[in-house]
């Protein structure tokens, strides 16, 4: 893959480290927390955050390693060696979908005392911007703020929220008007320890079973009126631009697992013997995984290029936009299809393609819909 092109010995010495304690940490036990449907976000997070792991390229005032872009990629790279979508899906929404906005656009006392704790791990933190009638199409938020002497009042409910039953703080997206147009809403940091927060359930799902996600409901709930990221009416802009970061840890986390994959299946496929030849011999199989070998090839190469465009200050909207939806879609074919090569053995729940089959379906939906992500695609190029 000529990776060193773009990794060096530091860059390396990170991925060891954070391959070794997926391998000692996570991985033993990814199984028990898939049966129990949740992996113990706060004991996980916080030896996490010892490591320096959740912070990679958070400024070092605030507990951060200080680090760019390429050391993100390494971290995001071998998350993806983690043998579910859950676990990974739950940490990437501490490092890269709630704190962004908080680093980008939050106050001194915001950093402090929300985004300095969820980098050492002492915090889980979660993003609540979907509502039961609003997934994709963001501005449909009814979840309402209002503003009351030196507090906002929420009233609403959220829906699919991942990390949503362990949570201490969501960064959360509210209507703070009833204005039309994008300037009708606001992000906040919403503390779950305050009265008028409920989980109103746990949901089941299909995939990323080890992932709490959950329906959350808020009743009155104060919230002081410093927890207010950026300026009032500002959050929807400041939401889509951490949808950015959001979008781009899916990029790793697909190419790896995809590759991951088909090694399992070419080591099943060279020990299967059908017809007197190891199943690895026929030609249809072989093609077929050399087309998705090239495809994930392609994918890697447009995450780096997407790397080298940030660390260059580059507007990369276009083309995470298209690695999302490029992503999305080349998992779940992988995993079909590798599925399709373990026979009746990949039908099977205890089997790893099982799961990456039922986990890799969420990718094409969350954090935008595939056809969301064309809609934005085909506005970026004009038309």
């Amino acid at each position: 893959m000529g990776s060193e092109i773009y990794f060096n010995k530091d860059h390396e010495m990170v991925r060891k480290a954070v391959r070794d304690f997926v391998n000692k940490e996570i991985n033993p036990y990814v199984d028990e927390w898939e049966e129990k449907g949740i992996a113990p976000l706060k004991d996980l997070f916080k030896k996490m955050g010892d490591l320096g792991f959740l912070g990679i390229r958070y400024d070092e005032k605030y507990g951060g390693e200080g680090l760019d872009y390429w050391y993100e990629t390494v971290v995001m790279e071998e998350l993806a060696r983690i043998k579910c979508g859950g676990v990974p899906m739950a940490i990437a929404v501490q490092m890269s979908m709630a704190i962004p906005a908080i680093d980008e656009f939050g106050s001194e006392y915001l950093k402090e005392t929300y985004m300095k704790p969820a980098i050492k791990g002492d915090l889980v933190s979660a993003i609540a911007v979907t509502e039961p009638d609003a997934g994709s199409d963001v501005a449909a938020l009814k979840t309402f703020a209002k503003k009351d002497g030196d507090s906002y009042v929420l009233n609403g409910s959220k829906t699919f929220i991942t990390n949503g039953t362990q949570a201490d703080f969501l960064t959360l997206l509210a209507r703070t008007s009833e204005d039309a147009g994008y300037h009708s809403f606001s992000l906040f940091v919403v503390p779950t320890d305050l009265p008028g927060f409920n989980v109103s359930k746990k949901l089941d799902k299909m995939g990323m079973r080890s992932s709490d996600t959950a329906e959350l409901y808020f009743d009155n709930m104060r919230i002081p009126a410093e927890n207010l990221i950026g300026i009032e009416g500002q959050g929807f802009i400041h939401q889509m631009m951490q949808f950015q970061h959001e979008r781009f840890a899916v990029l790793p986390l697909s190419y790896i697992s995809a590759r991951d994959i088909i090694n399992e299946t070419v080591e099943y496929l060279k020990g299967r013997i059908v017809f007197g030849k190891p199943l690895i011999k026929k030609q249809v199989l072989r093609h077929r995984i050399v087309e998705w070998l090239s495809e994930i090839e392609c994918l890697q190469q447009l995450t780096y290029h997407i790397v080298r465009m940030k660390m260059a200050g580059q507007d990369v909207s276009k083309e995470i936009s298209m690695g999302k939806l490029f992503s999305g879609n080349l998992l779940s074919k992988v995993a079909d299809g590798c599925l399709q090569m373990f026979g009746g053995m990949g039908f099977m729940n205890e089997m790893h393609v099982s799961r990456l089959y039922r986990d890799a379906r969420l990718l094409s939906i969350g954090g935008g819909a595939s056809e969301v992500m064309s809609d934005v695609i085909a506005k970026l190029e004009g038309f």
